[in-house]
C-alpha cells in the first residue's frame, strides 16, 4: 500500500442514494472540503497532478444537437470544420504535447458513431502516440463491441464518453441519443478492457438536485471510472446555452469534493471552464480533490490557460508532474464517505 494511503480505505461503494449525495453538498464547506482532501490523501499523493493534452482530430459537422457544443452542425457559431487530421499531423502535436509535460495524449472527433474505416485511421493514431510514450485516451462517440474491441487491441489506454449531466436533465440537453445509449457504450468498453473516461458538465441550467444525479449516474456505475473529467460550461455564442446563467463557483468546488468522495480512486479532472476560473478558485478545487487537468490552450475548440500559466500555478502551489500510470486500470477502492 503507498504511504499516503491509509488503513481507513473500505470497498467501493456503487449504491449511492439522492438523499446521500444531497447530504455530502450541503454538508458546510470547510467541512465538505476537509473529509474531500482527508479521503483525498487516502488514495493519491496530494500534491501530483496528471497532465493531459486534447486534440481536436476531427472538428465540426457533428449531428448530434448537443446544446453546449459549438460542433453540432445545428448550431451557427462560425466555426471552421475540418477533416480527420493527417496521421503526421497528429504525431507532431503528441511529441510537443510529450515534450511540454503531458503524460496522456487525448484525441477528439466529432461523430456520433465512426465507422470502420474511420476506426482503422484512428488506429494509426493511437499507435503513432504510444510510440512517442504517451497514454492514449480517444473519443469518437458511440461504439459497437466489435469496435471497442479493435481499439483495445490497438493499445487504446481510456475511451472518453461523458454522461455529461443526470438522467432526468438529459433531454433537456441532447435529444438525437438517449442517455441509455451512452451507459451502452461505456460498457462496450470496460467490456472490451479500456478504461473509462466518464464525467460531466455543470453549469448549464442545471439544478443542484441534477448535479447529485449526475454523480450518482458515476457512482453507481459497475466500476467507477478511472477518470472524472468535470467541466464548468464554456459559453459559445450561436449554442443554445449561450446566455444561461453562471453556476456558483463554490458550488464547482463542491461538485469537486463531492465527486472525490464518491470516487475516491478516480483521477478528478479539471477540464473545461478553466479559462475563466481565477487562481485561487482553482486551488480551492485541487484542495478539494481535483488531480489531473488538460494542459494546452486549446480544448478541442474553446479556450484553455496556456501551458505557461499552468506551470507558473503548480510552482506556485507546490504541485508537481504525476508519474506515468501503470498500464492496467486502479483498484476499485473506496473510503466510506456516508
Amino acid at each position: 500500500m503507498p504511504e499516503h494511503q491509509t488503513s481507513t480505505a473500505a470497498r467501493a461503494r456503487h449504491d449511492w442514494t439522492d438523499a446521500e449525495i444531497q447530504a455530502l453538498f450541503e454538508l458546510p464547506f470547510n467541512d465538505l472540503l476537509f473529509r474531500a482532501q482527508q479521503c483525498h490523501r487516502a488514495h493519491h499523493d496530494p500534491n501530483e497532478i496528471q497532465i493531459s493534452t486534447l486534440l481536436s482530430i476531427k472538428t465540426g459537422r457533428c449531428p448530434e444537437d448537443c446544446k453546449y457544443c459549438p460542433q453540432s452542425v445545428r448550431w451557427n457559431t462560425g466555426l471552421e470544420e475540418e477533416a480527420l487530421l493527417p496521421l503526421d499531423v497528429v504525431r507532431d502535436a503528441a511529441r510537443k504535447a510529450r515534450e511540454s509535460g503531458a503524460q496522456r495524449f487525448c484525441m477528439g472527433a466529432a461523430w456520433r458513431r465512426p465507422r470502420d474505416k474511420q476506426i482503422d485511421q484512428v488506429i494509426e493514431m493511437i499507435q503513432a502516440v504510444r510510440d512517442e510514450g504517451l497514454e492514449t485516451c480517444i473519443t469518437l462517440g458511440m461504439l459497437t463491441a466489435d469496435q471497442a474491441q479493435r481499439l483495445a487491441d490497438a493499445g487504446l489506454d481510456y475511451y472518453n464518453h461523458n454522461l455529461d449531466t443526470s438522467p432526468e436533465y438529459y433531454e433537456e440537453i441532447i435529444t438525437t441519443r438517449r442517455f441509455d445509449d451512452r451507459l451502452n457504450t461505456l460498457e462496450q468498453v470496460r467490456q472490451a478492457g479500456m478504461k473509462v473516461c466518464c464525467g460531466g458538465i455543470v453549469g448549464m441550467g442545471e439544478s443542484r438536485a441534477d448535479r447529485v444525479g449526475l454523480l450518482k449516474a458515476l457512482a453507481n456505475l459497475p466500476s467507477h471510472p478511472q477518470s472524472v473529467p468535470i467541466n464548468q460550461l464554456v459559453k459559445v455564442p450561436g449554442t443554445p446555452l449561450d446566455g444561461v446563467d453562471e453556476i456558483d463557483p463554490l458550488e464547482f468546488v463542491r461538485t469537486i469534493a463531492v465527486a472525490r468522495l464518491l470516487m475516491p480512486a478516480a483521477r478528478v479532472r479539471l477540464s473545461a471552464g478553466r479559462e475563466s476560473m481565477s487562481d485561487e478558485l482553482q486551488a480551492l478545487c485541487f484542495l478539494a480533490g481535483a488531480n489531473s487537468l488538460f494542459y494546452g490552450d486549446k480544448l478541442l475548440t474553446t479556450g484553455n490557460p496556456d501551458a505557461d500559466a499552468d506551470r507558473q500555478l503548480m510552482a506556485r502551489l507546490g504541485l508537481r508532474p504525476a508519474r506515468q500510470e501503470a498500464g492496467t486500470p486502479s483498484g476499485d477502492v473506496q473510503e466510506s464517505a456516508a
